[in-house]
């Protein structure tokens, strides 16, 4: 799993959340240096992208790599701290699969990975085997 995120806070607190549960985690601190990340681990199952980063967002990032045909259907659930309807479909305009919001519930995004992770298991594009989620 790759999470995108400026807030090394929230990096330390999802990435022990998630490795204690056996995920192995990539970090980018923005969009670029995520989708680069991206292109050289393309193992990666998932990407968990924060809205708000400098250089480049995470609506600039998710366009970018629903554009990039091997990542077009990577799982990608956006995490913001804002609430708004309207943001949501911004999320999801720009590509995203899904969103949730910060403070993250670790067992709302256990779920949401849950459902991302068996939608593409079984695809030709390599889907991976789905690791225990708990």
């Amino acid at each position: 799993m790759l999470i995108v995120d400026d807030d090394v806070r929230n990096v330390f607190a999802l990435t022990s959340a998630l490795e204690g549960r056996g995920i192995e985690v990539l970090f980018a601190e923005n969009g670029r240096d995520g989708i680069d990340l991206l292109k050289k681990n393309p193992q990666v199952d998932l990407v968990l992208m924060d809205v708000m980063m400098p250089n480049m967002d995470g609506y600039e990032a998710t366009r970018a790599i629903r554009e990039v045909p091997e990542l077009a259907d990577l799982p990608i659930i956006v995490v913001t701290a804002k609430v708004m309807e309207e943001d949501r479909a911004k999320s999801l305009a720009a590509g995203a699969s899904d969103y949730i919001t910060k403070p993250v519930d670790v067992e709302q995004l256990l779920s949401l990975m849950r459902v991302w992770l068996h939608a593409g298991a079984g695809e030709s594009s390599g889907g991976h085997p789905v690791v225990n989620l708990g």
